[in-house]
């Protein structure tokens, strides 16, 4: 059953990988969209696709999600039609290499905890007031199964990851006197541009991938609409999906 054609979808991050992922998948099932990146050009690459393929109405938001002001003020701009929020995915996020802590670039340490965590902060503080005047909404914060455990080189990117875990729990927790729903959906490795971003190189990130088939962003956006159209009177807290042969953040099997 399609709960969900005619909602209003919020989704960050939304000009590639995941986010463009979890944007079409929605757009299919009827959902109109408000994306964002910072990336104007690329969102409307996206919302050219989505808007002659599904004929739903998709309006882009140019911001910074690690900007509170930007944040702030895009979403302070909306037209009022589109405050009417139904479903939130706080879905940017990055990884900025896989130095030892000790060994990192210190403004790499500031560009994954304002992405993943001080983002994710901002987005919710600008649009979860406006679900609560409601009394409806849907929050997924797209979490890591990094998030479980530290790997190395990835201490302070799997630190973010746990913020986010322990975040949409608070989230739930201060919600639990509403309608509002909050879901945590954890993916294992994933092939997107993520790595190439984090490594820097097509050929490692490439690499990265080899002897094991990892899931896909459309795996993941399948799973978040999944939890996203489940009935109203309940609500999936925390959902991981990993490859067939990851066992856990930090266990593969590569043949």
């Amino acid at each position: 059953m399609n709960r969900l054609k005619g909602k209003l979808a919020l989704i960050t991050g939304a000009s590639s990988g995941i986010g463009r992922a979890i944007a079409k998948k929605y757009a299919q099932e009827g959902v109109n969209l408000i994306i964002t990146s910072r990336r104007e050009g690329k969102l409307a690459e996206v919302r050219g696709e989505l808007q002659r393929q599904y004929g739903i109405d998709v309006h882009i938001l140019v911001q910074d999600v690690s900007s509170a002001e930007n944040v702030k003020a895009g979403i302070d701009g909306l037209p009022e039609e589109l405050k009417n929020i139904d479903i939130l995915v706080n879905n940017a996020g990055l990884a900025v290499g896989l130095d030892k802590i000790h060994e990192s670039d210190m403004e790499s340490f500031d560009r994954v905890i304002d992405t993943n965590v001080k983002g994710l902060l901002y987005v919710s503080r600008a649009v979860v007031p406006l679900m609560v005047e409601r009394n409806k909404g849907h929050i997924v914060n797209i979490g890591s199964t990094a998030g479980h455990a530290a790997y190395a080189g990835g201490g302070v990117y799997c630190a973010s990851k746990a913020a986010v875990k322990t975040l949409t729990d608070g989230m739930r927790i201060d919600l639990i006197d509403t309608q509002i729903r909050v879901t945590n959906i954890q993916p294992g490795m994933v092939e997107t541009n993520f790595s190439v971003v984090r490594l820097g190189d097509q050929e490692k990130a490439d690499n990265a991938y080899k002897g094991i088939e990892p899931l896909t962003g459309e795996d993941v956006a399948e799973t978040v609409v999944y939890a996203t159209n489940l009935p109203e009177n309940m609500q999936i807290g925390e959902l991981t999906l990993m490859p067939n042969h990851q066992a856990d953040g930090r266990t593969l099997y590569k043949s």
